[in-house]
């Protein structure tokens, strides 16, 4: 099985575009992401949307894309009444969809437009998601660390056994829970890539300064490849940019959310006053020094056509991105 890698599509592009959210991409043909198991439950029983969706992002520019796994867990689909067996299953499929996406897309299409062959990364949400009540925004679980190496590790196992290139930590809210994942790649020997979910321009959600969870990331962790932040507002990106920047050499990843405000009350999104296209917040970020931007929440493949379309003019104008000291 061919292997993708972050470094070759950076070698290739200069900058990696990531894929955008598969919620919102889900809900737009149609699934119902309204239960717990949200994007999990469309991957159970409606896969082939799923692939859909892949396909979409790579057809709008992603160089990388991220499997429908950040909900799916054992715990979580056993709650719903799959057996252990089956529950597994689902999350192995989340890998097998994403590569059948890409093969189907790079023979059709990708080879022969000299595309990057894209990356597949394996979805990893935290302990918070899996409850399903917001804790991925806050952290501080009241769990022991035995309990969330118990309960990322097995998933971790199945991800990898089932072919995906490395491992994307996401939307992390706690640093000691970033750091138990971590240890679990580094022993599995997978690659891997920290993403954390961030309060405000400086730290992320539990608390803790990012400069310094970038600094304490900087050394003993040889399958570290990329850090970064997803699932935070569009303009504390610039600002966490600078913060990872100073504090490591580990190339720096953003995707942001679309920048909407939802209305509980009313279960609508709006605008802000003020918002930018998200194809000038890219440009933002790449001029920063990120060496990968895309979408998280509520962002589509409309946001990542414009991310690519930004890459390429960026790149094209001879602005080089800063140069980083290579990847470990």
């Amino acid at each position: 099985m061919r292997k993708a890698s972050i470094q070759e599509v950076l070698d290739k592009n200069g900058i990696m575009v990531i894929d955008g959210s598969m919620s919102t991409a889900l809900e737009a043909l149609g699934a119902n992401t309204k239960s717990s198991l949200w994007t999990a439950a469309a991957l159970a029983e409606q896969p082939e949307l799923v692939k859909q969706v892949h396909l979409d992002y790579f057809r709008a520019g992603a160089d990388c894309g991220i499997t429908c796994s950040y909900q799916a867990t054992i715990p979580g689909l056993t709650a719903h009444g799959y057996s252990v067996e089956e529950a597994e299953r689902i999350i192995a499929d989340s890998v097998r969809v994403f590569l059948e996406a890409r093969d189907e897309w790079w023979e059709e299409e990708g080879r022969e437009a000299g595309r990057a062959y894209p990356v597949c990364l394996a979805g990893i949400g935290p302990y918070g998601a899996y409850l399903a009540d917001g804790s991925e925004y806050r952290g501080n679980y009241g769990v022991d660390d035995q309990t969330l190496y118990d309960f990322h590790r097995r998933r971790m196992e199945i991800l990898a056994e089932a072919g995906a290139d490395m491992f994307l930590i996401e939307t992390q809210p706690s640093f000691s829970e970033a750091l138990i994942e971590a240890e679990i790649a580094e022993d599995l020997g997978v690659d891997y890539w920290i993403s954390f979910s961030c309060r405000d321009g400086l730290r992320i959600n539990e608390g803790d300064l990012i400069r310094d969870c970038a600094a304490a990331l900087s050394t003993g962790y040889r399958g570290l490849k990329m850090i970064g932040v997803n699932c935070s507002k569009p303009e504390y990106i610039v600002s966490l940019i600078h913060e990872l920047r100073n504090a490591t050499d580990i190339p720096v990843g953003v995707y942001p959310n679309s920048g909407l405000v939802y209305d509980p009350v009313t279960k609508t999104w709006t605008e802000p006053e003020g918002q930018l296209d998200f194809g000038a917040y890219a440009l933002e970020y790449m001029k920063a020094g990120a060496a990968a931007v895309g979408g998280c929440c509520t962002t589509d493949a409309g946001h990542i056509r414009r991310v690519a379309e930004m890459r390429d003019i960026y790149v094209a104008s001879g602005a080089s991105p800063l140069s980083y000291k290579g990847i470990k």
